[in-house]
């Protein structure tokens, strides 16, 4: 499977510079989804954090980690529209740095739903090796006009 970008908008409200997922690579809708983010030198947030030693921010390891587990929870088309918000993150641990180069494999499992609520376990990988992991609480919302 493949999904790519131009599918991936259709299914994720989020846009660039915000959009963190390149590519789905597995899915299973309201089960998992596998994605990739390729990190490149040329993102806004390289020029800040850290210009003479460049690293992803933690919180877009978990943010872009967070929609993949969206893009599986979205994909079923009773579910498009809807908002995902953050209730809460847990276990968050990170291994090691990500710095542009890199190729982030992002996992992520939903392991709760009830309602419009539930949890989502994500890891995320570079070569094979973990680099971040945490327990994301959502909640998923009607957007009102």
């Amino acid at each position: 499977m493949r999904i790519d970008i131009t599918e991936i908008e259709k299914v994720l409200p989020h846009r660039p510079p915000f959009l963190l997922v390149d590519r789905i690579i597995e899915l299973e809708p309201m089960k998992y989804a596998v994605g990739v983010k390729n990190i490149t030198m040329n993102e806004p947030q390289f020029h800040g954090h850290f210009p003479d030693h460049p690293i992803m921010p933690g919180v877009l390891i978990l943010e872009a980690m967070a929609q993949v587990g969206g893009f599986a929870l979205l994909y079923p088309e009773e579910n498009r529209g809807k908002l995902p918000y953050f209730g809460g993150m847990d276990n968050v641990k990170f291994k090691r740095p990500v710095i542009p180069g890199d190729q982030l494999i992002m996992k992520s499992e939903i392991t709760k739903i009830r309602g419009e609520f539930g949890r989502v376990h994500c890891e995320g990988y570079v070569d094979d090796q973990l680099v971040a992991q945490g327990d994301f609480t959502f909640a998923l919302q009607k957007t009102e006009l």
